[in-house]
């Protein structure tokens, strides 16, 4: 609450305060918890001592800033902003490569899909039994006999490659 304080009432038991906010309504604050103004501990401050000779040496000794330091500030501050240019430098790269990795990864999926597409489309545009017709009747092929399929197994491998024939 902001506003005007007034002591009304102060008797060695309880203590009122009269408050005024900025709409003028009044309130009254009763108790050991109103606090008492402290407008004579202001005015009994001793006056400042006189600083002595050395110690006001002393302090503009500290105030004083040397060329070598001047020049150590300098340079630092020259370090700190190049630092922070090559900061905001790779960020710049690296929002440059996610938006870019994204467009590559819309593209990869615009790829496949059309791909999965095409794949679907020449599936269903092969006529199987027109192959079988064609490789039985004019190519002179027929399905392997009982004794004619010999099953290898194969050890971490998805294909197998034949350097010598095969034995009976």
């Amino acid at each position: 609450m902001s506003g005007r304080v007034v002591r009304t009432h102060n008797t060695s038991r309880t203590n009122t305060v009269r408050r005024q906010n900025a709409y003028n309504r009044t309130e009254y604050i009763q108790g050991s918890a109103v606090r008492k103004l402290d407008v004579q501990r202001k005015m009994e401050e001793p006056p400042r001592k006189k600083l002595s000779h050395s110690t006001r040496k002393n302090r503009d000794k500290a105030f004083y800033m040397s060329l070598p330091y001047v020049a150590f500030l300098a340079s630092a501050l020259l370090i700190m902003g190049v630092v922070l240019v090559g900061y905001i430098q790779l960020q710049a790269e690296i929002t440059s490569t996610v938006k870019n990795i994204s467009k590559l990864e819309s593209e990869l999926n615009d790829l496949k899909l059309a791909n999965d597409e095409a794949y679907s489309r020449i599936t269903s545009s092969v006529d199987l039994e027109e192959i079988r017709k064609i490789a039985i009747g004019e190519l002179g092929m027929h399905y392997a006999q009982e004794g004619q399929v010999i099953n290898y197994s194969i050890d971490g491998s998805d294909y197998v490659r034949q350097f010598a024939d095969i034995p009976e």
